[in-house]
């Protein structure tokens, strides 16, 4: 496992309780409707969006909850280093042949998290993300996973990010703090909006505290929905 799997490796640190404080705001999210697809996308690389959706993963499976954690980074893959797990094949084989599940699902050593990881890198990934088959397995898929969350790319360097959230149930926008800039931002929104994503959130990382005395400051974050906003250092 990966040493920035927190919620996992140190569950009772101050930043896993910030992950199931996210969590939380999620349910509450998705309460008065059925959010069970979630895409999390960026405004550009390194912002730590891997690392946020894979310990929401664990924390929701930590809740009981049967969850599906996706590759959707086609191009620069890394759910699968996130739990040590092999990436021969995944979610491209079965977009290009098969779309049996069981048969490109890894468990993982946490109980009810699966990985559907990227598999051989293919040539056209904004063509097979954006295809009625993608939209296909996610529909099956929701049969047998409360939540599946989708390790989207950058939603402004590539278009793979907007097709992905365009045919799910949610979408949350990861930004890091004092990284990107508010015309990125912008930007990342305005795409999203373009394709009809339902946006349910962002989330500001990286963000430093500046208040006296508080020791943990490396990382921390700011969740908002349309009802209600939150932050934390950690």
């Amino acid at each position: 496992m990966d040493s920035r799997l927190f919620a996992y490796n140190d569950p009772k640190s101050p930043i896993s309780e910030i992950f199931r404080t996210l969590r939380t705001n999620i349910k509450f999210t998705s309460f008065d409707k059925n959010v069970k697809t979630i895409v999390f996308t960026s405004t550009g690389p390194n912002e730590g969006k891997s690392t946020i959706i894979s310990n929401l993963a664990v924390t929701l499976s930590q809740a009981g909850n049967k969850v599906l954690l996706m590759e959707g980074d086609l191009r620069n893959p890394t759910v699968h280093k996130m739990f040590s797990l092999p990436n021969d094949y995944g979610i491209t084989n079965m977009l290009i042949g098969g779309s049996d599940h069981e048969n490109f699902i890894h468990k993982t050593d946490i109980e009810k998290l699966d990985v559907l990881p990227c598999g051989p890198k293919p040539p056209n990934p904004a063509e097979l993300l954006g295809s009625n088959k993608m939209k296909s397995i996610l529909d099956g898929l929701k049969e047998y996973y409360d939540y599946i969350l989708i390790d989207a790319p950058p939603v402004i360097v590539v278009t793979d990010g907007a097709l992905l959230a365009s045919i799910s149930d949610g979408t949350i926008l990861v930004i890091a703090s004092g990284e990107a800039t508010i015309e990125s931002v912008l930007k990342a929104r305005d795409l999203l909006v373009n394709v009809k994503a339902d946006i349910i959130g962002t989330v500001l990382n990286k963000y430093k505290s500046t208040s006296p005395g508080n020791y943990y400051y490396r990382y921390g974050y700011y969740y908002t929905d349309r009802n209600r906003s939150k932050t934390k250092d950690i």
